[in-house]
């Protein structure tokens, strides 16, 4: 039984030499007839790599120095130099930039000038120069803050009838509401 057994094992081991050589074949075989398509994959994923990595520690390089520029400006704001950099590196922070310089000094000629680059800074600039003009223009992002400034001005010209039409458009969820009722109240006394 003992030869019978060892004679069994051998062809088991033998058949699964057999079977991996087998593999071994079917591999070479395949690696032979995708041999130019494999290495153009692997040439494309090392590229996409190395260029995804060059391209991210540029875009961050920007950010530093944009950054930087910003930081300049905010400690001595007649800095041209910093103001080309941050101009140069994120022209969307540069618009920003202006837009807080123009609106802080209510400057209408400096922000009509402004990149408006995005909804976002188009409708703050548009609402603002209504502001200095005292004109609230409707506004997406300040949509309540226009509402209860032109019911105020409505006050201040006694058309107080427009006023609480317009105030009761100021939701009573919104952090304005508190505000409105004020003024409404005064709209109810005066």
């Amino acid at each position: 039984m003992d030869i019978k057994s060892g004679l069994e094992e051998v062809k088991k081991e033998l058949s699964k030499d057999e079977k991996l050589l087998e593999q071994a074949f079917h591999l070479e075989k395949f690696l032979k007839k995708y041999k130019t398509p494999l290495i153009i994959f692997a040439v494309i994923s090392i590229l996409s790599v190395v260029g995804y990595n060059i391209y991210s520690s540029i875009k961050y390089s920007k950010l530093e120095k944009a950054n930087s520029a910003l930081l300049a400006l905010q400690q001595n704001p007649k800095d041209s130099n910093a103001l080309n950099i941050l101009k140069e590196n994120n022209p969307k922070l540069y618009a920003l930039y202006n837009y807080s310089i123009a609106a802080n000094s209510a400057n209408k000629e400096a922000l009509s000038k402004i990149d408006k680059n995005g909804e976002f800074l188009e409708d703050v600039i548009n609402y603002h120069l209504g502001v200095i003009e005292k004109n609230p223009k409707d506004s997406k992002y300040y949509k309540n803050l226009a509402l209860l400034q032109k019911a105020y001005l409505m006050i201040k010209e006694n058309k107080k009838d427009k006023a609480r039409t317009i105030l009761a458009q100021i939701p009573k969820d919104s952090t304005l509401a508190p505000i409105a009722n004020l003024l409404l109240h005064y709209t109810i006394t005066k």
